[in-house]
């Protein structure tokens, strides 16, 4: 080979990486995928649970949302959040029942009602993702249960199976799902929620339990001491039957229909219904999954979802890539065409009626690194994404009206800006139970009035969330009923309502001390003669929370209280809460629902974390609160209710279980080319309604992806210079020796 050969390749790659068809040189993605209708995105933490019984987690609802199908979805554009039917041919209706079976009024009072049920009819027609579970022999016997020994060697996925098949949706899948919630193998965590409504399901749950302790008993007495529960349920699990044992809150009626029964008036299931956990689960599935050979592989319904939705999981590798692929089977559904005036000029309703989805395919790439994220997100290798907070100053710049927009640089790039309060509250609490700081007597609620006035929430918005929250006068977010602005609204134990702004102002810290001092603490001290110190629960570990544990610690200094860290590891911090061994701590709720009862039951002292593993965390504990909130929780959104609501708010403002309580804000990114993005945070399937420019994408991704070639040309250049010389050098030596 000649000397100079490797650079002229070298020359000839530089050129053809420019071409016109090619795709940047630091594209992650196959060339192949270049101008298709694809959504790429990226996820920070592997999912555990994909089986929707168990699955309670939101990085894994971005999955389980695109490939089960609950009952119910909400309207993806209408404001505030609607119910729609998704599987059902229309939505359900609450039949009340006396004891004899006899159908009530929709105004009966509640000690008539027996039963309250629900008929759920489903769309025919609807059919599940090919799969290897359906496949039939000539016969009409299961393909691969039992799965041929060599046969379960080879495969890794149910995509490697040389056969598959689909079958219809039938109300026979919705009932085994339900009844499957009961099951004490499957660690469903809304269960004991559940039991308190649905008709035979806590009997169901103790008939297989004591079900499961026979067998084991039974294989154990057979076994003797050799006898390894673990091992042995691994070669051979337990299968417990959920069809047979009675159930008779969850029953079918026809092949298309199933019905659910209530002990007493709930309409928060309809909400439910519209979660993963109210996925059809096939039998065929479970049987097919059920097998050892097949779990050795990792091929379980945990890993494998098996549903009718839009996508199919087509490749789960959970440490580097996921993807979701379209459904050919998917059924017959449509793009909303009902919206507000603000989505019709924001582009939301061009698609209006248009059949879905619009996604060839979904590919998400596990991303743990906040500024890798980003980075790929400005090349244009991610459709949307987050802010990273040290990044925010650069991605976000307020307007002259005041109001956050795209930076310039993002501008430039056609990058939009999406805003909304999110469906939760973050909060710092106290432990109602600790003798120091709990209680609901007149002392020990002017002491944690003080401090909530002295935690300057609107401060750590601005220092420590960038802006990014709304500082909360009640413990309803925005979009929830029964949350209000304005001075009636107010907290009026922490803020004064400043007419001239119209939005409330925080009470000067002359007001806290005052309320110490009335609370038997001027100062800080106490009738002992020592300083008040209060012990502050977490388990935060990096140094932005160092800072803010820091910004705390100052702000009770200004009262004379101290402020003690009390740092642990999270398993540990979870202990101390269900063991009620914490003073104060930071927590919060994300809705399930966007129903108030799903708030105000934080609060509902039966339901206490310490010694009931409850959610209300603070162990907050009022009759007076109890007794409304039992007339408030079942109800229909009403005025009535509203006044209720209303009452219970002015309760928790006065007794402080909660301080410094706000809504955090979030704000993503979308890149130009995508449409169709709405966010609506109680809605698990939205990647349906999302498509693609691609043509725009891939302009757009070469324009900001440029190589850079003069520092090659440089390279190539000083190569030459010094290789022609010699070249020249051994030609005249080739010559000379010719002659």
């Amino acid at each position: 080979m000649k000397p100079w050969m490797p650079l002229l390749g070298v020359c000839f790659l530089a050129v053809g990486a420019g071409g016109e068809g090619c795709q940047p040189l630091n594209c992650p993605y196959p060339a192949e995928e270049a101008g298709r209708n694809i959504y790429y995105a990226a996820y920070t933490e592997d999912p555990k649970d994909l089986d929707p019984a168990v699955s309670y987690n939101a990085n894994e609802y971005v999955f389980l949302g695109q490939i089960y199908e609950s009952p119910l979805q909400y309207h993806y554009l209408k404001r505030p959040f609607t119910l729609e039917p998704l599987t059902l041919a229309q939505m359900p209706k609450a039949r009340l029942l006396d004891r004899a079976g006899k159908e009530l009024p929709a105004d009966a009072p509640d000690e008539q009602v027996d039963r309250v049920v629900y008929d759920l009819h489903l769309k025919p027609g609807i059919r599940y993702q090919d799969h290897p579970c359906f496949a039939k022999t000539a016969g009409g016997k299961p393909r691969y249960v039992p799965v041929d020994p060599a046969l379960a060697g080879r495969v890794w996925s149910p995509e490697d199976f040389p056969e598959k098949a689909t079958r219809e949706l039938t109300a026979d899948d919705y009932v085994l799902a339900i009844r499957r919630m009961a099951d004490p193998k499957v660690p469903c965590p809304i269960r004991e929620t559940l039991a308190k409504y649905l008709v035979g399901m806590e009997e169901s749950t103790e008939a297989m339990t004591q079900a499961l302790t026979a067998e084991r008993a039974r294989r154990k007495a057979a076994a003797g001491t050799a006898y390894n529960q673990v091992l042995d349920e691994k070669e051979n699990p337990v299968i417990l039957d959920p069809e047979a044992y009675p159930f008779p809150g969850a029953e079918v009626v026809d092949r298309l229909t199933f019905r659910i029964a209530m002990k007493k008036r709930y309409p928060q299931i309809l909400y439910w219904l519209a979660m993963p956990f109210f996925s059809p689960v096939p039998r065929e599935a479970l049987d097919f999954y059920a097998q050892p050979a097949l779990a050795d592989h990792n091929i379980t319904l945990n890993s494998f979802p098996v549903g009718t939705g839009p996508y199919y999981l087509q490749r789960f590798d959970r440490n580097r890539q996921i993807v979701l692929a379209r459904n050919p089977n998917y059924h017959e559904d449509r793009y909303p065409t009902e919206g507000t005036e603000e989505d019709r000029a924001g582009g939301l309703l061009a698609d209006a009626g248009k059949r879905l989805p619009f996604l060839d395919k979904v590919v998400f790439t596990l991303d743990k690194e906040p500024t890798s994220v980003w980075n790929k997100f400005l090349q244009g290798y991610y459709d949307a994404a987050g802010i990273p907070a040290d990044s925010f100053e650069r991605a976000v710049a307020i307007s002259i009206q005041g109001s956050p927009e795209v930076s310039g640089e993002l501008k430039d790039k056609g990058i939009l800006l999406h805003r909304e309060a999110a469906l939760s509250t973050s909060y710092i609490a106290v432990n109602m139970r600790d003798p120091l700081v709990g209680g609901v007597d007149e002392a020990h609620c002017k002491l944690r009035q003080a401090i909530g006035i002295a935690i300057d929430g609107e401060e750590r918005i601005q220092i420590f969330l960038n802006g990014r929250g709304i500082p909360a006068q009640g413990v309803l977010p925005p979009g929830i009923f029964g949350h209000e602005e304005g001075p009636e609204a107010m907290n009026a134990f922490v803020y004064d309502w400043d007419a001239q702004a119209a939005a409330p102002k925080r009470k000067p810290l002359a007001e806290a001390k005052r309320l110490l001092a009335e609370a038997g603490y001027p100062g800080g001290i106490g009738p002992d003669g020592k300083q008040l110190v209060i012990g502050f629960d977490h388990a935060m570990t990096n140094s932005a929370d160092q800072q803010y544990l820091d910004w705390l610690v100052d702000r009770l200094k200004l009262l004379g209280i101290h402020l003690e860290s009390r740092q642990t590891d999270y398993n540990r911090f979870q202990e101390k809460a269900h063991s009620g061994n914490l003073q104060m701590f930071q927590w919060g709720w994300n809705a399930d629902y966007p129903d108030p009862e799903n708030f105000l039951f934080l609060f509902y002292g039966p339901n206490a974390r310490a010694g009931k593993d409850g959610e209300n965390a603070a162990n907050y504990a009022n009759p007076e609160y109890d007794a409304l909130f039992h007339k408030v929780e079942n109800m229909e959104n009403s005025p009535e209710r509203l006044v209720m609501i209303r009452k219970l708010r002015t309760m928790l403002q006065h007794d402080a279980p909660w301080m410094n309580a706000f809504h955090p804000v979030t704000f993503t990114l979308d890149h130009a080319w995508l449409r169709n993005h709405k966010s609506i945070q109680v809605a698990n399937n939205n990647l349906k309604y999302l498509s693609i420019d691609a043509a725009e994408r891939v302009r757009r991704r070469r324009a900001w992806n440029q190589a850079v070639w003069w520092p090659l040309w440089a390279v190539l250049g000083a190569g030459l210079a010094l290789l022609v010389p010699s070249w020249m050098a051994a030609r005249r030596r080739e010559r000379q020796g010719a002659r």
